[in-house]
């Protein structure tokens, strides 16, 4: 299968993806041809990847240099806690900052395996290789890092980009389905937010992403969000402005998340369609977007038979939680809930251009869920 190549230029660092199959086989290459020479190596690796897939990553290496970490991924298990384990094993191997970490999981390991490569030493090389849908299209770019807190999701963290990431879409294979819908969430979001043609494609091709019935449209897919990302990225590093738009629905999503206390019965992809399907309705409410514009994304809903109805998980007096985690999210200010909503499909609210009290939303959110 062909490599995609798509270079990341931000004012702190450039870096490749890389996006193909058979990627595992050629690691030592990938890194040597990316500059990234280290004596040590530390591998984060989460738990849930099959043993035999760890062992032919680790085949790869010089032994005698690396040292993994097996990371049991989940969202409450996304603190400073597991920061602290990594730190602990960087520093009692004296780990140099031309060293490297490297974190092979999804979007929680990226997430943690980053932030403690950003504050160790003020920056070690990192590398990420997603595994996941949701890592590979969305949180592995950009350089996003952070950990959970009892106060909400996300609220501690850095900016740090990696050197390298490496998406082989040979992880995908095995992944379930609940998973794959994960990722096309944020692939979903990219087309609303900027690109409107590719929204058409992936309503039209949904299924044969969902079901992974084609190699060719899933990596299609992977390539054109992440090339839309990348775009954003380069152009806003620090989320000053234009990369605001990326939060189309994540903070009703991460509202959600908060409130359901992190459980799997809700993960981050499904809290992220609920969201983007919330900030549709509030933008007819709102007289921002068509009624056209939401029966477009409805029907593409309905069409995949993707979650969409808070209702359906929260009670009406539960949705207040959402609220109050809503409140203390790390974009907003003047005390007032800070959204980006849609005009139509491809384009969004400028950045800042909408906030809503948090006694107002309350009221909004039984009416829309």
């Amino acid at each position: 299968m062909k490599q995609f190549k798509l270079n990341i230029n931000t004012k702190t660092q450039k870096y490749p993806i890389i996006i193909g199959r058979g990627l595992l086989n050629n690691i030592p290459k990938l890194l040597k041809n990316n500059s990234l020479y280290f004596t040590k190596c530390l591998i984060v690796i989460d738990n849930k990847i099959k043993k035999k897939v760890i062992l032919r990553i680790l085949k790869k290496f010089n032994k005698k240099n690396i040292i993994t970490f097996l990371f049991n991924a989940n969202e409450k298990n996304k603190n400073q806690k597991n920061v602290d384990k990594i730190l602990a094993l960087l520093l009692k191997n004296n780990f140099q900052r031309n060293d490297c970490l490297i974190s092979v999981g999804g979007g929680i390991t990226g997430d943690v395996s980053g932030f403690a490569s950003s504050i160790y030493k003020r920056g070690i090389n990192f590398v990420n290789i997603p595994t996941t849908l949701l890592a590979q299209v969305d949180s592995s770019i950009g350089g996003k890092t952070g950990i959970n807190t009892s106060f909400g999701k996300n609220l501690v963290g850095s900016f740090y980009q990696p050197r390298l990431v490496i998406s082989d879409i040979d992880f995908l294979k095995t992944l379930p389905k609940r998973e794959i819908v994960c990722g096309y969430a944020e692939i979903l979001k990219h087309s609303l937010i900027l690109n409107k043609k590719f929204f058409l494609w992936l309503k039209k091709n949904g299924k044969k992403i969902i079901n992974k019935k084609n190699n060719n449209y899933l990596t299609r897919a992977i390539f054109k969000s992440c090339k839309i990302k990348s775009q954003i990225v380069s152009r806003d590093e620090n989320e000053k402005n234009l990369r605001m738009i990326l939060n189309f629905g994540h903070t009703f999503a991460h509202g959600i998340e908060a409130a359901n206390n992190y459980s799997r019965k809700i993960n981050h992809g499904e809290a992220v369609l609920m969201g983007m399907m919330l900030a549709a309705r509030l933008s007819l409410r709102k007289k921002i977007c068509s009624h056209s514009t939401l029966d477009k994304i409805e029907n593409l809903y309905r069409i995949n038979n993707l979650p969409k109805n808070l209702k359906n998980f929260f009670s009406k007096k539960r949705l207040d939680n959402i609220i109050d985690f809503m409140k203390i999210d790390k974009k907003n200010y003047d005390d007032k809930i800070n959204l980006i909503l849609l005009k139509k499909i491809g384009k969004t609210t400028t950045p800042g251009s909408f906030r809503i009290d948090a006694k107002e939303m309350k009221t909004v959110l039984r009416k829309i869920s």
